[in-house]
C-alpha cells in the first residue's frame, strides 16, 4: 500500500505575511497539497504491488513512462504536486529574498546575463503561463542553469531521462496559490514572492 504523507512546513502559516498570506498557506498545504499526497496514493494503489511498495517521488518522476498507462497520467499530475509542493515550501523562508551568491550566482550570470535579466526572464514567462502550471529554474546537463514552464502539475524530473533535468526553484502560479490576496493580479504575486525565496535552499539543491 502507497504510504506517502503529507511534509510538515517548515515554518508557520503566517510566516510569510505579508507577502503570501497565513489563510492562502494554510488552504494550499492542508487542502491542496493534501489531495496531491492522497491522490499519489491512490494511483499507486491501483497497481501492482511493486509500484505500491515505493517510496521515492523523484524516482517515480523520472520514470514517468515506466508508470503502467491505467495510472500513468493520475502519478504525473498527483506525484508532480506532492513533490513540486515539497520543493516550493522549502524555496521560500520568513526574510529571504535578495540574491544568491557563490556557485548559483555565477551559473544564473552565465545563462542569463545578469541576476536581473534571469528575473526579468523568470517573471515574464511564469505570469505569462495560460491556465495552471509552474515555472521553473532548474540544472542542466551540462551543469549549467536555465528557465522552463512546466504545465499543470507536471515535474521536471520527468523530463531527467532525456534531458536530465533537476528542479532547483519554482514557483507556483496556479490560482489558488494566490487568489484570496492577489485575485486576477498574477504579476503583484509573482513580484512578492521574490521577497521570500530561500536563495540558501536553492543553492543547497545546485551543489548537490
Amino acid at each position: 500500500m502507497a504510504n506517502f504523507t503529507l511534509p510538515p512546513l517548515p515554518y508557520s502559516y503566517d510566516a510569510l505575511e505579508p507577502h503570501i498570506d497565513a489563510r492562502t498557506m494554510e488552504i494550499h498545504h492542508t487542502k491542496h497539497h493534501q489531495a496531491y499526497t492522497d491522490g499519489l496514493n491512490k494511483a499507486l494503489s491501483s497497481l501492482g504491488p511493486e509500484w505500491q511498495n515505493k517510496n521515492d517521488v523523484v524516482d517515480i518522476l523520472k520514470n514517468i513512462d515506466s508508470v503502467p498507462e491505467s495510472a500513468r497520467g493520475a502519478v504525473n499530475f498527483h506525484g508532480g504536486g506532492y513533490n513540486n509542493h515539497t520543493l516550493f515550501w522549502n524555496n521560500m523562508k520568513k526574510g529571504g529574498g535578495g540574491e544568491p551568491s557563490g556557485e548559483l550566482a555565477d551559473a544564473i550570470k552565465k545563462a542569463f546575463g545578469s541576476f536581473n535579466d534571469f528575473k526579468t526572464k523568470f517573471q515574464t514567462d511564469t505570469v505569462a503561463i495560460q491556465g495552471s502550471g509552474w515555472g521553473w529554474l532548474v540544472k542542466n546537463a551540462s551543469g549549467g542553469v536555465q528557465f522552463i514552464t512546466m504545465p499543470n502539475q507536471t515535474s521536471p524530473w520527468t523530463r531527467w531521462n532525456k534531458e536530465k533535468l533537476t528542479p532547483l526553484l519554482g514557483l507556483d502560479v496556479w490560482e489558488h496559490a494566490y487568489y484570496l490576496k492577489y485575485q486576477n493580479k498574477r504579476a503583484d504575486y509573482v513580484t512578492a514572492w521574490w521577497n521570500v525565496v530561500n536563495w540558501d535552499e536553492v543553492a543547497k539543491r545546485f551543489r548537490q
